[in-house]
């Protein structure tokens, strides 16, 4: 049988530092991997070959918890390098929950920015990483 719970936002915890993040709004993460086609006689491709893998993404959250980053990273989130667990689910409701991580994380980005009227401030961290290891 295949589980077809279908996860909602509030489904997600996303753990940095052995630490829940209460106020992430966000976060994308992504493996590639560099294919081109091969060429030889005639003009169509031949076959696809693989190359390097990549792992990147980003992470959005509140200033608070951003802050709190930059704290653990004397001054700059450009200094850290971590791991990350993404749960999906929720077993006090009786979901199976599953698990990626996210493995040597480190930031390529810190910027603020807010704008007249905004509520609250949002800051976007972009990240590559060593690995994305997914249902752990």
């Amino acid at each position: 049988m295949v589980n077809t719970r279908q996860y909602e936002w509030a489904d997600i915890t996303i753990y940095l530092m052995g630490r829940m993040l209460n106020k992430a709004r966000g976060i994308k993460y992504t493996r590639k991997i560099e294919r081109e086609p091969v060429y030889a006689k005639g003009n169509k491709p031949h076959s696809i070959q693989s190359g390097n893998i990549s792992f990147e993404g980003e992470i959005e959250l509140l200033q608070s918890d951003y802050e709190a980053l930059v704290q653990a990273g004397g001054g700059t989130v450009l200094s850290l390098q971590l791991d990350a667990v993404v749960a999906y689910g929720n077993p006090a409701m009786g979901h199976p929950v599953i698990t990626d991580r996210i493995i040597g994380m480190q930031f390529t980005e810190e910027a603020k920015e807010m704008k007249q009227g905004d509520k609250h401030m949002t800051v976007t961290l972009p990240f590559i990483a060593l690995d994305i290891q997914n249902q752990v």
